[in-house]
Parts: structure tokens; sequence; C-alpha cells
């Protein structure tokens, strides 16, 4: 499959729950002019707390590397997972491989993109960075908790994909309001600095919608949702949930 771009975020390489293997299939079976790389690709967080990389996340980094080599245009827009790269950008590696904090994206319809990891527009991250990081050991006991389940689901041949941390997004009071409001901020950001829209990950939840005459679009993430984003060489905008080919 060729797009004209491709965007993913939140692959956490170095985390037990990165679905690295997936990820590399969607590369392999996916071809475009761009891939952009939105943020938390690297887990910088997890790694300093215990390291752990497997083979898989390698190989991601490889076929990362093998793609630019090729002359598909890589850009990674750092995130708050791997923010250890941010002191050094903007990096340029090579003809076709570039490292930044954010970036102006033009689709084929002539409209402007906002393309950011979008911690910067997150008060907890910004402001309490203890509150993000206890908040981020909470996400991997819910997914250690999510693994329990899907056990218990097989054991009793129950066939669901159903998701304790999504059911906790979408279902808890808190929560839904924080994804409210990190969406409105950042819409509200773009429109008041004349974009048409905004490419962004950080909160795990794939979208792609209008919000205040703005274009906004999550990658989501290849931690649970396995979801990307691509522009179709006919200048349309579609969501991908990648299961393996």
């Amino acid at each position: 499959m060729k797009y004209k771009s491709i965007f993913i975020s939140d692959v956490h390489l170095g985390t037990k729950f990165s679905q690295a293997d997936l990820l590399l299939n969607f590369l392999k079976n996916t071809e475009s002019e761009n891939l952009f790389l939105v943020g938390d690709i690297i887990d910088g967080w997890a790694i300093r707390r215990k390291f752990k990389w497997y083979q898989s996340h390698s190989n991601v980094v490889q076929r990362i590397l093998k793609i630019a080599k090729k002359g598909t245009k890589v850009h990674f827009i750092t995130g708050n997972h791997d923010e250890f790269i941010r002191p050094f950008v903007p990096l340029i590696l090579g003809d076709s491989l570039e490292v930044t904090n954010e970036m102006t994206y033009k689709a084929l319809d002539g409209k402007k993109y906002l393309i950011t990891h979008g911690d910067f527009f997150d008060m907890v991250t910004m402001t309490k960075k203890w509150l993000a990081v206890l908040g981020d050991y909470g996400y991997d006991l819910i997914l250690h908790l999510n693994l329990v389940l899907m056990k218990v689901f097989k054991l009793f041949k129950i066939k669901t994909k159903w998701s304790l941390s999504k059911f906790v997004k979408d279902n808890v009071k808190k929560s839904v309001s924080f994804i409210n409001d990190y969406e409105n901020i950042l819409s509200t950001y773009a429109k008041k600095n004349n974009y048409d829209g905004v490419i962004c990950g950080h909160i795990h939840k794939a979208e792609i919608r209008t919000i205040n005459d703005i274009h906004y679009i999550n990658c989501g993430d290849w931690v649970e949702s396995c979801s990307a984003i691509v522009e179709t060489f006919d200048g349309k905008w579609e969501m991908i949930y990648w299961s393996k080919k």
C-alpha cells in the first residue's frame, strides 16, 4: 500500500507493551513519500526505570533507517518520553532524516497542519512532571491488569477485544474531561496561529474530527490500538488499525 504520508506516534520502544512486531509488519507492508514519527517513539522514562530492549525494538529502528536510506523523508517529532533528544534538536541526519520538536505540514489540498506530539499542551506534563510520571506508572499498571483479564477471557473462551485502559479513557469522568481539554487547547492554539489542522499523539486516543473549524487528527498509539494516520495520493485522510498481514 502506497501513501503520500504516514503518521505514527506513541510506539514506546523500550517497554514490555510496545507492539513492535506489529509496527514492523506495518512498515514492511506500506510505502510513503513521507513518514512522520509523532513523538514517544522511544520511552526514555521506562528505560530509566528498568532497561528493557527487545530484538523486535531494534528491528523497528533498523527498518525506519532503511526506509530513510531508500529515499522516504522521515521526520521525527520528539515527545515527552523521548525528551532526552530535545536538547540536540534540530538535527539533520543524512538526506532523509530530520529530528525536531514540531513542524508544519502542507497537505495535498493546500491546507496547513501543525505537527506536534502534544505534551507541550498538557498542563500536567509541563507543570507537574512528578504527577505525569505517577500517571505513567498507573497506565503501566492498567496494562498489566488488562493482560491478566485477557488471560482470564481466554481461559473461559470469551472472545472480546475489551480494553480496561480504553474503558477508563471513555468512561471515567476526569479522564474524559482531560482528553476533551487537551483536544480543545490544541485546536484553539492551531486556529490562533492560522493553521487549518493539527496532527498529534500523546493521549493514545486515535481520532479524526473537526473541532472549532480545525481538522484535529490524533495518531493513536502502538501499545494498544496499533493505529496510523495516512494521507492518500488523492488527498484523503484515513485512519488505519493494523493487524498482522
